[in-house]
């Protein structure tokens, strides 16, 4: 597929593909699933090589074992932020689970994208900047947001903090219809 083809299949510009792919834009989690999806390969593959084989029947249910979460560091090894993916083996999901540990930084520059996140704060204290305003999110807290607004987040304190994240995007041009990624 080119990369005009994957543009218009996901209503990105190719200029800005370009720059995913050659390690100059770095991208939400949400904008790689949705390349994810259209290329029919898994999220894992995007970002660390992996290629996942479905070993398992195809089924309603998917157990990701402590031990079986796929991790990797943020797009394009993003130091501040490590991914463990609790929904990588169910092929038709609706959305994406993550547990993530952030590191005391902020990234570069906020994620703007579809969808929408839910975020559960497992260890630790954070300060979440929503379009505009910074919010301290303790451990035990949730928060639920519309993923367009400017958004990032980093641990307050000396340790590293985890949360959960569960993440689901519109396909592009069909509002209403989420996207999955296989």
């Amino acid at each position: 597929m080119s990369l005009k083809d994957l543009a218009q299949k996901i209503g990105f510009t190719k200029s800005y593909l370009s720059q995913i792919e050659n390690l100059k834009r770095e991208p939400p989690i949400s904008t790689l699933s949705k390349i994810a999806y259209v290329l029919d390969v898994d999220f894992s593959f995007l970002v660390n090589g992996e290629l996942h084989t479905w070993e398992e029947d195809v089924t309603s249910l998917a157990i990701v074992r402590s031990g079986e979460r796929k991790a990797s560091f943020g797009p394009s090894g993003e130091m501040g932020y490590f991914y463990e993916s609790l929904s990588y083996k169910k092929q038709d999901r609706l959305m994406d689970g993550y547990v993530i540990t952030i590191g005391p930084d902020y990234p570069e520059k906020p994620y703007q994208h579809e969808g929408q996140e839910l975020v559960y704060v497992l260890e630790g204290t954070q300060e979440f900047f929503y379009d505009g305003k910074t919010y301290v999110i303790e451990k035990g807290d949730c928060y639920f947001f519309d993923s367009n607004k400017p958004h990032y987040s980093r641990t307050l304190g000396d340790s590293p903090g985890k949360i959960l994240m569960v993440f689901t995007i519109q396909k592009a041009g069909n509002p209403g219809v989420s996207l999955y990624v296989k």
